[in-house]
């Protein structure tokens, strides 16, 4: 029911809302927030972290795929261009005479982040150990 004032000699009413509950509201989820801000943690990746093996790998496979999906076998001086059904037998095939291998794949910086998993995927399938991504570092 709307609030009576009485001025004069009649009665009238006032069609105004009163605003002071809801700014009083407005205030103290305000200093809900402030308080309550501080204690929420961003989302926080911890990383694992390598350190250099012990022993370095006899043998470096490099996998280069450039654009378009070109993929480029290197064995220290010797390059192949197989295909990817063909990547891992030509892997463990290099593999076979070194005990000590690993295999290092670079890839350009506009491949597709899938072309780089599906080749990790050939490898693993093919039970390849050691399999590594080639950066540059940014200083």
């Amino acid at each position: 029911m709307p609030a009576m004032v009485s001025r004069g000699r009649g009665r009238r009413t006032i069609n105004e809302i009163n605003m002071v509950p809801f700014i009083d509201v407005m205030l103290v989820l305000l200093i809900i927030f402030m308080v309550t801000a501080p204690l929420i943690t961003p989302s926080v990746i911890n990383l694992p972290k390598v350190g250099k093996a012990s022993k370095q790998p006899d043998l470096v496979v490099q996998i280069v795929i450039g654009e378009g999906d070109a993929l480029e076998l290197k064995i220290k001086d010797k390059t192949s261009k197989p295909a990817l059904k063909d990547l891992a037998a030509a892997v463990r095939l290099a593999q076979a005479g070194a005990s000590n291998s690993a295999v290092v794949i670079s890839a350009d910086r506009n491949i597709k982040y899938e072309s780089v998993v599906k080749v990790m995927d050939t490898l693993q399938r093919a039970g390849v150990q050691r399999v590594g991504l080639s950066v540059q570092l940014v200083n």
